[in-house]
């Protein structure tokens, strides 16, 4: 019987805990039929998942069901899958942030969403791998890799991670770790959050450049200093970008960025998401048979 009483008291915490921290969150319904969870982050300021809202500057807020409001979108960023929405009004609680390092390998979590009609719903595991900085497929920084041991079912991106005291962890994604879903920590939600409510994107280095991955003869790897077998040809260059200021053209093999050799697209687009803008980069390309280095001016990708 104590055991049993235990248990009961245990399952009537979490669907409290549940309750209270469900008053923040809510549906997030885009134009194009498809829907999300969110949570009011700060006052009158919603998070949800930016891929569930893609083009879309007005979408409809579901607090519950029955109950909706409008909000504007402002801001986005992809690579971190996190949208940023203004409603004028909102006696939605305000979420309670942890610290990552409050979280544990094996802790008790709690995901939280609403359904496409507003209802709350709930999934619950343990966190089942935690690791220290890690990029997103799409070249986002994220300040910790936490991977969950739960079903984060459709619908729930967006949403929070809540620990066993109520506190949120995070935001979660079905869309940054291809096949899984992983918690955007909440100290990467608070910086993406207040970069995104000040300048409407996040600021990111670019070159300019549309690539594809070649292979570099023998005969051409004994023009570079250290010898690479692939480079990244060159196939459209952004009149006014980085690369064209930096007389890069079309036709050209890229092959090294500072001392590190371009093995391919995803090895480009880590060396540049972690410089920062006003950062030069020496480029050695190949053109014609023959090594040439150029240099890099990064700048604020525009219109973002």
């Amino acid at each position: 019987m104590a055991s049993s009483s235990a248990m009961e008291s245990l399952s009537n915490e979490f669907s409290s805990l549940t309750e209270r921290v469900g008053k923040s969150v809510v549906a997030v319904h885009a134009q194009h039929r498809k829907f999300t969870s969110g949570i009011q982050w700060r006052k009158g300021v919603i998070v949800t998942a930016d891929h569930g809202i893609r083009h879309e500057e007005s979408v409809t807020v579901v607090v519950e069901p029955g109950v909706s409001v409008s909000a504007k979108v402002a801001g986005r960023d992809s690579s971190t899958d996190i949208a940023v929405l203004r409603v004028v009004e909102s006696s939605l609680p305000v979420a309670e942030f942890s610290k990552a390092s409050a979280m544990k390998l094996g802790q008790f979590v709690i995901a939280l969403g609403r359904s496409v009609r507003g209802n709350l719903v709930a999934s619950a595991g343990i966190i089942g791998g935690l690791s220290g900085e890690w990029r997103s497929w799409q070249g986002g920084a994220l300040d910790q890799h936490i991977r969950l041991d739960l079903e984060l079912y459709p619908g729930f991106s967006g949403g929070p991670l809540v620990g066993a005291g109520g506190e949120i962890l995070g935001i979660n994604s079905r869309a940054l770790a291809r096949g899984r879903g992983v918690t955007i920590p909440a100290s990467t939600v608070n910086r993406v959050v207040s970069e995104l409510l000040e300048k409407g994107h996040i600021v990111k280095p670019y070159l300019g450049l549309a690539m594809q991955p070649v292979e570099i003869p023998d005969s051409l790897q004994g023009a570079l200093k250290s010898k690479t077998g692939t480079g990244l040809l060159v196939v459209h260059v952004e009149p006014g970008a980085p690369g064209d200021q930096a007389g890069i053209l079309l036709g050209d093999v890229l092959a090294h960025i500072d001392d590190h050799p371009l093995a391919d697209m995803d090895n480009l687009q880590t060396l540049i998401a972690s410089a920062k803008v006003g950062d030069k980069r020496t480029i050695t390309l190949l053109r014609g048979g023959s090594a040439k280095q150029v240099t890099v001016t990064l700048v604020d990708r525009p219109g973002k």
